[in-house]
């Protein structure tokens, strides 16, 4: 529309200049911001329409019959061992469920459980959350807390956690306020020693400082390309009310704490309680005290209320690790081969061998897969050349003697 007396008019409507709060100019007319919602309502129903799980992404995907053991019970098809953790995680989920199908007038508010998990690398920490993702039909990421510094500092504010989530969720705000980010190597942003630093420490306490309101619950300002905050950058709010964190951590070194806090329990000749001590696997009486003295800030504990902790993997546990989940990595080598029209075998005494080696370089289930690529890569390079193989063994003594001649059997553990 041309420029009359009482100013511009939406081309749409005829709203005048004055009547509108904003009037957006385009080559040839001009748009109010009502027809503009209208306009971005009605593409939502033409184009959106048929997909609901973009749209329904933000709704509870817990069935109102499904209980915590039925959790556990999906983790145990993927998962060996680890009981304490899954019990713990189920419910976690379960009761973060709940809290999103509360009333909003109700008096009672139950408050977010977050969770920690403590565990030596390799057994089975990022692999749960990964798994309790692919069960769950919610926004869910998984970041890495070693790339966070500071804000003002080279590296990704704390902010960019939430970045993950809503690129996850095709930048869907109210269905990221509803989803699981699980935080992995939080140990990494421990303060470098027990006091507080006088200078700043900025990959460290920094870092847990920068976290706490996140954790807690609040309106963040969230860049939706993830990076560094800028002042002419637009930013996303999403409050994190209703957002579960999971936080997952080697905390290396952290058994030796735990010792000294035990033996300092007992005092005169009665030696019973110290006795019972289970001295291989003292990770199963970390206590958040153990996690301050390692250098997490108490504000940041505190935000954390559900403590777990992760066994180390024995012999048994890696040997059914590589053969009974439903993704194990015999399975998935069998279906390699599968393709080639080979049936391949393992007998049991080779598997005890890789279970071995993994337990000897102290590699955890993660060095599982690298034990049998050592071992299987010449069999996957000469077989599909050969025709005429329809079916191919692992046994002990081939495993020998393709790990001997492997780089990976001059590892030495320390």
């Amino acid at each position: 529309m041309r420029k009359n007396q009482k100013g511009f008019r939406c081309s749409f409507c005829g709203r005048d200049k004055a009547e509108a709060l904003i009037l957006i100019a385009g080559i040839d007319g001009h748009i109010c911001e009502v027809c503009v919602e209208q306009a971005q309502e009605i593409i939502e129903e033409e184009l959106y329409a048929n997909d609901s799980q973009k749209v329904e992404s933000g709704n509870t995907a817990l069935s109102d019959h499904l209980t915590p053991k039925d959790i556990k019970t999906h983790l145990d098809q993927y998962i060996i061992g680890q009981d304490e953790a899954k019990r713990f995680l189920s419910v976690a989920v379960y009761n973060h469920f709940k809290r999103l199908k509360q009333k909003k007038n109700d008096d009672v508010e139950i408050e977010k459980s977050n969770v920690l998990f403590v565990g030596k690398t390799g057994t089975g920490k990022t692999l749960l959350a990964k798994t309790i993702a692919n069960f769950l039909n919610v926004p869910f990421s998984i970041v890495d807390a070693t790339v966070f510094t500071e804000a003002g500092y080279v590296g990704e504010d704390v902010e960019s956690i939430l970045s993950r989530l809503l690129q996850v969720c095709d930048y869907d705000v109210e269905a990221a306020e509803r989803g699981i980010v699980y935080i992995d190597e939080i140990d990494k942003v421990a303060r470098k020693g027990d006091n507080p630093s006088i200078t700043r420490d900025v990959s460290g306490e920094g870092v847990q400082q920068a976290m706490l309101k996140m954790l807690e619950g609040t309106v963040v300002n969230v860049p939706p390309q993830g990076g560094r905050k800028h002042p002419e950058q637009k930013l996303v709010k999403i409050n994190t009310k209703n957002i579960l964190f999971i936080c997952g951590g080697a905390f290396v070194g952290i058994e030796k704490r735990i010792a000294k806090r035990l033996n300092t329990q007992v005092i005169g000749f009665n030696s019973t309680e110290k006795e019972r001590v289970d001295r291989e696997n003292l990770l199963q009486y970390v206590t958040h005290q153990d996690l301050r003295s390692f250098g997490l800030i108490p504000e940041l504990i505190g935000r954390l209320p559900v403590l777990t902790y992760l066994e180390p993997l024995d012999l048994n546990t890696l040997k059914k690790i590589l053969v009974e989940p439903k993704n194990s990595l015999v399975k998935q080598y069998k279906r390699l081969f599968e393709l080639e029209g080979i049936e391949l075998n393992f007998d049991d005494e080779a598997v005890t061998y890789i279970a071995e080696k993994a337990l000897e370089y102290e590699l955890g289930a993660r060095g599982l897969r690298s034990i049998c690529e050592a071992i299987m890569t010449d069999a996957m390079f000469e077989m599909p050349s050969q025709k005429d193989v329809k079916e191919f063994t692992v046994t002990h003594d081939y495993a020998h003697e393709k790990l001997s001649g492997s780089k990976l059997s001059k590892l030495k553990v320390a």
